[in-house]
């Protein structure tokens, strides 16, 4: 039977484990009795279950953390294992010491406040939040830990609005001034492309002409190439057809007579007939059109928003904006871009005025009911 008895005014949990084998468990000093007693229920509750693990059995967590980077490489890409080994080699070392069951909802909501008085971006914070998240969700699986902290823990919030700080889209006007002010033909047709399909980076440096569909007026997306790595896309809607119009059509046809020929049959190979390197052409190319067109420095990838953002502005389907970026879902989307949709809208209120009020081409045809004296 399991009891609670106390030796030089220290606690000790008396019990038998899941083998038969007798345990002395002291607890430190100051411990209350009532904790002991709380303490021990929880141990014989574990027991119970068949899913009690001795404390000198459960990792610390720098060692849980390995254990899982271990576990996860062979499923993930190259480019998303390393974000996470990098979060685990440089943003944890608050925890790397603490037993992994000891890591409570009061510890994970000390580090956040830790890491936001140091000034971490609270973007970053949020993913590294994922990783630890993951971690101790790792944790759980293993029987470890009855629960997940992170999940219970309150998350960090913004001051103000990050997505409009995070998201930056190029206008028309802008637009216009930046192709104009790239010389180079491949890399014009390159950021054009870029621009009137809303790809990623790798997606377009991944295209090959095969991909055209110049009957159809589409480009299709299959694959990308990121950190030199080939990949297949990452989810069956990021695997889509892009229309293409006129103008973009017109301008591959011009660059597929002055492509170099390649043996991959890229679009827009290197010098070796080899893909793209991403950071020359943000180096070389993209960041210096953007200076010489008089334009604020934005990230490759917010060529993608400002195509998201001119569609919402000329009031596209949101299910077609969806398809055309490759979002799993229409929420996503919406998740991402409500906050460039328009906040106030008169145009839209009259034409449901209109609709409503004013309608044209519309008949209500209401029948009588026919009745024994003959009317109608």
């Amino acid at each position: 039977m399991a009891t609670v008895t106390k030796r030089r005014n220290r606690y000790v949990l008396d019990y038998y484990d899941n083998k038969g084998e007798r345990v002395r468990k002291t607890l430190p000093e100051g411990t209350t009795l009532k904790t002991a007693k709380t303490e021990l229920r929880e141990i014989e509750a574990k027991l119970e279950k068949g899913n009690y693990i001795p404390g000198k059995n459960i990792p610390l967590f720098k060692k849980l953390a390995q254990d899982w980077i271990d576990s996860k490489k062979p499923n993930l890409r190259h480019s998303t294992w390393s974000v996470y080994k990098g979060h685990t080699q440089n943003h944890f070392s608050d925890l790397d010491d603490i037993r992994v069951d000891k890591i409570t909802v009061t510890e994970v909501e000390k580090f956040i406040r830790d890491r936001q008085a140091e000034g971490m971006h609270i973007l970053t914070l949020r993913k590294i939040l994922v990783t630890l998240g993951q971690i101790m969700a790792y944790a759980v699986r293993h029987r470890y830990i009855d629960s997940n902290p992170v999940r219970d823990a309150e998350r960090p919030k913004s001051q103000g609005d990050e997505q409009d700080e995070k998201i930056s889209v190029l206008n028309p006007v802008e637009i216009k001034s930046f192709l104009g002010a790239v010389l180079d033909q491949k890399y014009k047709t390159f950021f054009k492309l870029a621009i009137m399909t809303g790809c990623r980076q790798g997606e377009l440096i991944g295209l090959k002409w095969s991909d055209i569909d110049w009957k159809n007026s589409q480009v299709a997306i299959n694959r990308t190439f990121n950190n030199g790595r080939w990949y297949d896309v990452k989810t069956k809607t990021s695997k889509r057809c892009i229309d293409l119009g006129p103008s973009m059509i017109k301008d591959l046809k011009v660059w597929k007579l002055a492509c170099p020929p390649n043996k991959m049959n890229l679009i827009f190979p290197n010098e070796a007939g080899g893909p793209m390197n991403h950071s020359n052409m943000r180096a070389r190319h993209f960041f210096p059109a953007l200076k010489k067109a008089g334009i604020k420095e934005i990230r490759f990838h917010d060529l993608r928003h400002s195509k998201v953002s001119l569609m919402i502005d000329q009031s596209e389907n949101l299910k077609y904006i969806q398809t055309q970026m490759g979002h799993s879902s229409p929420t996503v989307t919406l998740n991402v871009y409500a906050h460039l949709m328009k906040k106030v809208n008169p145009e839209a209120a009259k034409r449901f005025e209109d609709a409503v009020l004013n309608p044209t081409g519309h008949k209500t045809v209401t029948k009588k009911k026919k009745t024994g004296n003959g009317d109608k």
